[in-house]
């Protein structure tokens, strides 16, 4: 049956769990909306009619519109008539940058756009955008997560920043040369965010690690992760589901396994283990059957890749209980599937469509069907019949058949680069995102319509079960000065994740500060850095929050403090790093060198041995940090330096030269100033670093010279910004993949330019 849909009225789970009345939260939602990259049903999967079967982009043939300011690897989302994308603004000049661009998703017209910098990030220009927006239906607010980890709010009507964060320097997001950027996903009154994190304290550790955050404050409810030191990172979308009457956020993890969470509290049910290196796809999930693929190395054989379908209901460990069928050595490990019909059609890597009964995991066909082009990365969409499939610089239409498909449609596109972003269909319209134009496909006099969804699956009552089973203070991470105060709330959840109410609670603390009986905690005067952990006990359960406690500048720091023990690894007496800094545990140890006591960035850290780290908030500058550094020697030299407002002042070792930059692939083009410098292994040298902003612009000034002799007059690098970052968390920068690197003696002061002070405890 054909039924035209209008907007209807919806009500969304965040009116139960927030207390409000469902008739005080009424919203219009339109149900042809594509508020997430996957579909409003996250499957890919559109049920709307009539939509268009071939396309030529030479003669415009069922070419509504074309946009070339929105190319790019990002999938758009259409939300309330608009479209979003992420892309790069002003590509390959001086000023480039990532933004986010709204379009009427009618006419392609742009409505605005919101540019930020991409700031003390490995990912190259070619790179950017790779994430995917969020739309929220309820709110019409939109959310990005930029490749160098800048996370936005944003009012989608006007591109208005609601609030942001900085994810890498205040959770430790890396942002990897790959690429590599999770899409954030909404669940109720939260939004959550992901990416493999290094943070501090107990979670220095490098994990896959989700944020579940306020959408409308950005307040922290809970961090938590799988595996900690995975093999690889990830960019596995979660599928936002219900599993045997539970809530569950389903998702491929950097550990090579697939998982289930809690979203509200990030407690996981489940995990099934699939490979060796990480899980990038996103999962299909119908009822409570989760479908992944992968393209690693499995873990029971030497073979490549394999598809499970898995019964998403246990808990622990379900990899030898719970799998229904496993199909081997199919390495689909970029682009997402879609099951329609019974069947599960995926696309492999190097554009090989295949296709199983989804009950048995028997193929359908002889052989895979090969699409055109070599390479696949997009997912596949389904609407009408129709499977709309994007591969190399091509795009084809398939229509199921009894043995496998028929092609509708192949055609080539104006694309020269690897096809990442994947087709969208809303409104009678399919939106097909290349790297070198955005296309809108359809007919002028098109009458959208569409079959009503499938039911969503329901979560058993929590009147079912209304004993506490999980403690959870809010907020969970949080940034203070010295005096500051904070507030806590206790929310309980059942042994399901469902909330059931705030709760009063007996509160103690591991640290310095007083917290009172209503949760309301003080931070201690002084100029110490300092960490807290607050405890919220109710009955036998009990929740914990995590407060960095840093003071206003100045700030030193000698390590003689940091007390040494022998290391059980190493055999070595070695201490660590202050526990306040960001990034800094795992990869740095203190130890005695030459009768001094300095902090050493170590080699023998995988994958980690480059690396940054923050000291505080974000929101400070005007500010100069300076540091002794010094290179052991070990055959070639290191680079290492210090980090600013968002600025690297790097002493390059091999190539003897000292650089301010702000984007490290992108020094050539981009803004970055470099000077001849020579210098030596096993010879201390002091490095100074200011920055300030004055009329607009940043200025940036460095000098090195060799410890315990009379600082130099002129700077010995100096450079303005005219697009710049104006404030950031100071910190430190450190390759050691060639020597280890000595560091000792940090300071940071201001300027005298009214420097922000420290403590935000909430996202700016």
């Amino acid at each position: 049956m054909k039924t035209h849909w209008p907007a209807i009225v919806v009500w969304t789970a965040i009116c139960l769990t927030a207390g409000f009345s469902a008739q005080s939260l009424a919203v219009e939602v339109d149900p042809l909306d594509w508020p997430n990259w996957r579909g409003p049903e996250q499957n890919g999967i559109s049920r709307e009619k009539g939509l268009v079967e071939s396309f030529d982009p030479s003669s415009g043939e069922n070419l509504l519109w074309k946009n070339e300011e929105a190319a790019g690897i990002s999938t758009p989302i259409i939300m309330r008539g608009k479209l979003y994308t992420i892309v790069r603004d002003q590509p390959e000049t001086r000023h480039e940058r990532e933004k986010v661009l709204c379009l009427d998703a009618v006419t392609g017209k742009k409505l605005w756009e919101r540019a930020h910098n991409v700031y003390l990030s490995d990912v190259p220009a070619e790179r950017v955008g790779w994430s995917n927006i969020v739309g929220d239906p309820t709110t019409g607010r939109v959310y990005a997560q930029g490749v160098n980890g800048f996370f936005q709010c944003l009012d989608g009507d006007t591109g208005k920043e609601i609030w942001s964060r900085s994810m890498h320097e205040e959770f430790g997001l890396l942002s990897t040369y790959g690429g590599r950027t999770n899409t954030p996903v909404i669940f109720e009154d939260m939004v959550l965010a992901s990416a493999v994190i290094i943070g501090w304290g107990d979670t220095a550790l490098p994990a896959h690690r989700f944020l579940g955050m306020d959408k409308n404050t950005g307040e922290v409810r809970w961090l938590n992760g799988t595996t900690v030191r995975p093999e690889d990172t990830t960019y596995s979308t979660p599928v936002l589901t219900v599993l045997g009457g539970e809530a569950a956020m389903v998702f491929g993890s950097s550990d090579g396994a697939c998982w289930a969470f809690q979203p509200r509290t990030g407690q996981p049910i489940w995990n099934y283990k699939m490979s060796r290196r990480g899980i990038s796809v996103s999962p299909v999930v119908e009822g409570d059957t989760v479908y992944m693929t992968q393209a690693e190395e499995n873990l029971d054989n030497r073979g490549m890749g394999s598809i499970a379908a898995i019964k998403g209901i246990g808990n622990g460990d379900i990899t030898k209980t719970n799998t229904l069928w496993n199909v081997k050595e199919v390495t689909a490990g970029k682009g997402s599937p879609v099951l329609l019909d019974g069947r599960l059609y995926v696309v492999d890597d190097s554009a090989n469509l295949h296709i199983f009964d989804a009950k048995t995991g028997k193929r359908v066909g002889k052989r895979p069907t090969k699409l055109v082009g070599t390479m696949n990365s997009a997912s596949l969409t389904a609407g009408d019949g129709k499977i709309y499939a994007m591969s190399t610089g091509a795009f084809q239409i398939m229509e199921p058949t009894a043995t496998g498909v028929k092609f509708l449609h192949k055609g080539r596109l104006d694309a020269g680069d690897i096809i990442i972003g994947s087709p969208v269909i809303s409104h009678g319209r399919v939106y097909l995102p290349t790297p070198n134009a955005l296309y809108c496909l359809g007919t002028k006099d098109q009458q959208p319509s569409a079959d009503p969804r499938p039911a969503l699956p329901k979560e058993t009552p929590a009147g079912n079960d209304d004993q506490p089973a999980t403690v959870q203070v809010v907020p969970a991470e949080v940034l203070l000065a010295p005096g500051q105060t904070q507030t806590f709330k206790v929310r309980l959840f059942n042994d399901r994740g469902q909330f059931l109410k705030e709760s009063s609670a007996e509160y103690s603390l591991q640290g310095t500060g007083k917290i009172d009986n209503q949760g309301t905690f003080t931070a201690a005067l002084g100029t110490n850095h300092s960490a807290t952990t607050v405890t919220a006990k109710v009955g036998e359960l009990q929740g914990k929050a995590r407060i960095r406690v840093v003071p206003p500048l100045p700030w030193k720091f000698d390590f003689n403090d940091i007390h040494l023990a022998k290391d059980a690894k190493s055999g070595r007496d070695e201490g660590e790093p202050p526990v306040t800094w960001v990034g800094a545990r795992y990869r740095h140890k203190v130890r005695d060198v030459d009768g001094e006591r300095v902090m050493v960035k170590v080699t023998y850290i995988p994958k980690g041995t480059r690396s940054q780290s923050w000291f505080g908030p974000t929101d400070l500058h005007d500010y100069t940090i300076q540091a002794d550094l010094r290179a052991n020697k070990a055959g070639k030299l290191p680079d290492m330096g210090l980090i600013a407002q968002r600025y690297t002042l790097d002493m390059m070792g091999e190539s003897q030269q000292l650089q301010i930059r702000s984007w490290t692939p992108q020094v050539a083009t981009n803004f970055s100033k470099t000077v001849p410098l020579n210098w030596e292994a096993d010879k201390w040298y002091t490095l100074k670093f200011s920055a300030g902003v004055k009329d607009g612009k940043a200025v940036l000034q460095g000098k090195v010279w060799p410890r315990g002799t009379q600082e130099p007059a002129e700077w010995t690098v100096s450079a303005t910004d005219d697009l710049p970052n104006l404030h950031g968390s100071p910190g430190l920068f450190g390759n050691a993949t060639n020597a280890e690197i000595y560091i000792d003696n940090i300071s940071v002061t201001d300027n005298g330019n009214a420097s922000s002070p420290a403590g935000r405890s909430a996202a700016k």
